[in-house]
């Protein structure tokens, strides 16, 4: 077994991952501190370009629809490199209300698989936090691992219903949160910053805003997480970068483009089409 593409091979499944997880995490309406002024959007389709080191390796997909106070989202993300030697497909599901002062999870499960073995996470919610955990495979953590407490569990939300975490601010308030995470395993705090703006160009012509929102993002491990994982990272959990492009017609901000950088090459993904139906039912297309 050649042990450098095996690393090489667990690297950029994870770096394309956490980029998923972090699309996952904003690819949805504006919400949260304040009350929002405008309905939930019906729908919103997205489809993004993977590329890792320059080198196109995967796709993610992600689906969120509304009805009345009730939400469902999937996301899929698919991986395959070294001519298909390596291959991952990752999916993620969530559930749960909504209302004007943002999501209620109720449900997420998320399971990934590669040519030799399948794990899953499944999640249950109450009005405090975080209610039930399930793992496949059921191992016991590392002992080196930090404890994940209960306290740890409370007001966090999941992969998919961070997606209704943003704050209904405008321009550069969009870059200004926190949003804490449990994503069945791992708990920790994506601090996001302004760092700048930039134009863009469009191929079909939306008559939205053509200009990005660009935030930087802190990856901060609050438990669940070995020590030694996070003195001498690969992945550099300071400098992950959202772009976020705002589309005032539907009230909702969505990603543009996610960087991971690491020491072996930037994991990038890039909005390729988006497509929402407002709550009014108009249709918007975004084609990059």
């Amino acid at each position: 077994m050649n042990y450098s593409n095996v690393v090489g091979r667990r690297r950029l499944a994870r770096s394309g991952a956490l980029a998923a997880t972090i699309a996952a995490l904003v690819a949805g309406p504006a919400a949260g501190d304040q009350a929002r002024d405008q309905a939930w959007p019906n729908q919103v389709s997205a489809r993004y370009k993977l590329t890792f080191n320059g080198f196109e390796v995967g796709a993610y997909n992600f689906t969120s629809k509304y009805s009345g106070d009730t939400y469902s989202a999937t996301g899929t993300t698919e991986i395959s490199a070294l001519f298909g030697a390596f291959k991952w497909t990752g999916t993620f599901t969530g559930s749960g209300s909504v209302d004007k002062s943002g999501p209620r999870p109720v449900a997420y499960q998320m399971s990934y698989k590669t040519k030799k073995k399948l794990t899953s996470v499944t999640l249950g919610f109450d009005p405090a936090g975080v209610k039930t955990i399930a793992l496949v495979p059921n191992k016991p953590p590392n002992p080196e691992t930090i404890k994940v407490t209960p306290d740890n569990l409370k007001h966090v939300f999941d992969p998919i219903s961070a997606t209704l975490a943003i704050s209904n601010a405008t321009g550069s308030d969009a870059c200004n949160r926190t949003i804490p995470v449990f994503d069945g395993k791992a708990r920790f705090d994506l601090r996001l910053s302004l760092k700048g703006r930039e134009a863009i160009k469009e191929q079909r012509p939306s008559g939205q805003p053509k200009e990005l929102l660009i935030c930087r993002v802190k990856y901060v491990p609050i438990a669940g997480h070995k020590p030694k994982d996070f003195e001498k990272p690969w992945i550099d959990y300071d400098h992950i970068e959202i772009a976020l492009r705002a589309i005032p017609s539907a009230g909702i901000y969505v990603p543009y483009r996610i960087s991971v950088p690491s020491s072996v090459g930037p994991a990038v993904m890039t909005a390729d089409q988006i497509n929402i139906i407002a709550a009014d039912n108009a249709q918007i297309a975004l084609r990059q």
